[in-house]
């Protein structure tokens, strides 16, 4: 039916809310000021507390290394800024890979930035930028649109040797992998609720003792004076139950949603000609990214749109013009087959005839496409 999407396969960019998240929110939406001395103020700070607990055992944190936000956006700036404000040095390496609110934090510092070298599969190759101390270092855990998963663990081990602290922008992979942060050993680490089945508009910082960011939102002082503003209980409170029910389900979700998606990408490249994949392992299970050479992605995106599929481009749209991600260029696509490129993110509300319904539409919607041209 027009205008209604009958098959969602667009869930790097948010998934469905749980139920068990729904219920929560409701079940705390009357929740007073958790900063009031009164009973009602303790009784939600109470459910705020153990929302606080819940997360930090989950993740393998101590509870007042948690700081809630408002989004995975809010905490990768709260960290960044703040570390890069912390330190003396003007130094910040990072990748030219990352999700916008890390790749634009580090460029608005007036910092020298360093980006780590990148490989074809869309990967760290070279570490040799973090044998300088930095402010900060930064990387995501997996990549939002091939869901490549970075080697973190070198990254950091690397970083710590000088001394620098780093930022993890775990935001697409929190729920998908496995996350401990004191193992794991960064300085911060971003997450949001609405990649698991949590609220929209409430994120996470995980944010060791020391060092600790520098303020950069001042106020009342809540969240260890790193996020002021009355807290969102009943946003805490869904998030905590939604990360529950997802780390439970995990690795037998991981296992089904991997199948579909191998199914999808050899289907498509069974049927169709002139295709790209540019998502290999290591990899999420549910991230598919495959460019079309001759087609535009926003033609791709629409002409899906009216059958009732949800999907993404690998492209930023900028002022009306369709530009390649920047992603697919530093892994060294040409830019007019990056810019054919859809991204299909499939989660936990997926089934096998989701994907059928792909395989069936998709070879003519790229044949029209090519026939339209490239803008």
């Amino acid at each position: 039916m027009l205008g209604r999407t009958e098959h969602y396969l667009d869930h790097a960019a948010t998934t469905p809310m749980r139920q068990c998240a729904i219920d929560a929110w409701v079940e705390n939406a009357g929740a007073l000021n958790p900063g009031g001395q009164y009973a009602a103020g303790r009784a939600a700070r109470s459910r705020l507390d153990s929302a606080r607990e819940t997360v930090a055992q989950l993740l393998g944190a101590d509870p007042v290394e948690v700081i809630f936000t408002g989004s995975g956006s809010e905490a990768d700036n709260i960290a960044i800024q703040g570390l890069f404000h912390a330190s003396d040095l003007g130094r910040i390496v990072a990748t030219g890979i990352e999700h916008s609110a890390v790749f634009q934090t580090v460029r608005h510092l007036g910092a020298e930035v360093v980006d780590l070298p990148i490989d074809a599969t869309g990967r760290v190759a070279d570490l040799s930028p973090l044998d300088e101390p930095a402010a900060v270092a930064t990387t995501m855990l997996a990549n939002n649109e091939t869901g490549a998963i970075q080697p973190v663990e070198r990254i950091i081990a690397a970083a710590r040797a000088v001394g620098t602290p780093v930022h993890i922008d775990a935001v697409q992979a929190v729920g998908k992998v496995d996350v401990n942060f004191h193992e794991m050993g960064p300085t911060t680490l971003a997450l949001s609720g609405h990649k698991f089945g949590g609220p929209r508009g409430v994120g996470v910082l995980l944010a060791r003792r020391s060092p600790v960011p520098a303020p950069v939102f001042f106020g009342g002082g809540q969240e260890r004076g790193l996020r002021p503003g009355t807290n969102d209980v009943a946003g805490a409170c869904a998030l905590a139950a939604a990360l529950t029910e997802a780390l439970g389900e995990r690795e037998a979700e991981n296992k089904r949603v991997a199948l579909l998606r191998d199914r999808l990408c050899d289907g498509i490249v069974a049927a169709i000609e002139r295709v790209q994949v540019n998502t290999s392992g290591p990899a999420l299970p549910g991230h598919l990214s495959v460019s079309f050479e001759g087609a535009e992605g926003d033609s791709l995106i629409m002409l899906l749109d009216e059958l009732g599929i949800a999907a993404a481009t690998g492209s930023a749209c900028s002022s009306g013009v369709n530009r390649a991600s920047r992603v697919l260029l530093a892994m060294g696509l040409d830019e007019s087959v990056a810019r054919g490129t859809l991204r299909f993110s499939l989660g936990r509300t997926t089934t096998d005839a989701d994907v059928d319904r792909v395989l069936e539409v998709l070879p003519g919607v790229v044949e029209r496409a090519r026939a339209a041209g490239m803008a």
